[in-house]
């Protein structure tokens, strides 16, 4: 084979496997974000949608339990620390199911690796405060990508998984509003 050739076939492979590496493993995906933030971009609707969403939501669940986590060891307050609790086992469950289903679907079993890990400081008076401030953020990834999913899949678990999400994050999203309400007199931000 001519030395040409064989190089731009070499080029060629290796375009392609870029391409293909970004769409199958999160790692090439955590490369792309939106706006610099934990959600990655979904990208069309594809036979490969429902795996990034669900690898989205995975490491979306498992940079919740970070915060939380250090809301468990940091705050004070007993609603905070119940949310916490609650939140981490739901959404310890939820990776469960999730890698369940890419599994089932894809036949994928890598584990998501790459995630936000938000370190929200000291457990001083304002500790509170910044982990409403970013879960109420972090909600509002959640709930545009489940929102831009119902448009994009057509499984039947993912649109009652992204159903579910929208209702769960935007009720939890209007409890920590009302917290930051009554505990810092704060609108919004």
């Amino acid at each position: 084979m001519n030395k040409y050739l064989f190089g731009a076939i070499s080029i060629i492979v290796f375009v392609l496997g870029i391409g293909v590496g970004f769409f199958l493993t999160p790692e090439y995906a955590a490369m792309k974000t939106e706006k610099g933030s934990g959600m990655k971009e979904l990208g069309n609707a594809d036979g490969f949608i429902d795996l990034r969403y669900m690898d989205n939501m995975i490491a979306h669940h498992l940079s919740a339990i970070v915060m939380l986590t250090q809301a468990l060891e940091k705050s004070k307050r007993s609603e905070i620390i119940e949310l916490a609790k609650a939140v981490i086992q739901a959404d310890t469950q939820g990776i469960a199911q999730l890698y369940a289903y890419k599994k089932e679907f894809y036949n994928d079993t890598r584990e998501i690796t790459q995630y936000s890990k938000v370190n929200l400081g000291d457990g001083d008076e304002l500790f509170d405060l910044r982990l409403i401030n970013a879960l109420i953020a972090h909600h509002d990834e959640a709930i545009a990508s489940a929102m831009e999913m119902r448009t994009k899949s057509t499984r039947t678990q993912i649109l009652t998984l992204a159903d579910s999400v929208i209702q769960a994050l935007s009720s939890n999203k209007d409890q920590l509003k009302a917290w930051r309400k009554t505990w810092y007199n704060i609108d919004s931000i």
